[in-house]
């Protein structure tokens, strides 16, 4: 019984492994491959990826290499208005410090406690400058209006 069983074990491998190589000749004859040409892609004057070659006949237009930017462009510093006016938004006085909300813009500005002249609540309207923080603009030299 166990040689039966050895035999038909040895059958079924077999026919797998010729199942198997059957399809992997399906595969080789179906295949759209080609080799490398059918795989290689070229970009255009554009940018656009094509699956023709560039023509080396045309004439091409010179670059200077100076007016390309890599990164992040340069900042430019914007002049702001030295002051502000605006609305407390919230103000926590126990933890020291709020936000700002102009007027003008609608933007909220943080403030702390050490950047106040004048003692501000909620809904105070106020007079500040900004200053660059770590974690963004930051309201200074805040007074009461």
């Amino acid at each position: 019984m166990a040689i039966f069983e050895k035999r038909e074990k040895e059958k079924k491998r077999q026919q797998q492994q010729e199942e198997k190589k059957r399809r992997k000749e399906e595969r080789k004859a179906n295949s759209a491959g080609g080799g490398l040409e059918n795989m290689m892609a070229y970009v255009d004057e554009n940018g656009q990826i094509t699956s023709t070659p560039p023509d080396p006949n045309k004439v091409r237009v010179p670059i200077d290499a100076s007016t390309i930017e890599l990164g992040v462009p340069k900042r430019v510093d914007v002049p702001v208005a030295a002051e502000r006016i605006g609305k407390v938004d919230f103000f926590d006085s126990s933890k020291g410090f709020g936000f700002i909300k102009e007027d003008s813009t609608q933007e909220r500005f943080f403030v702390h406690v050490s950047g106040l002249i004048d003692e501000v609540t909620e809904g105070t309207k106020v007079q500040f400058e900004v200053e660059r923080g770590q974690k963004g603009m930051n309201a200074v030299r805040v007074k009461k209006v």
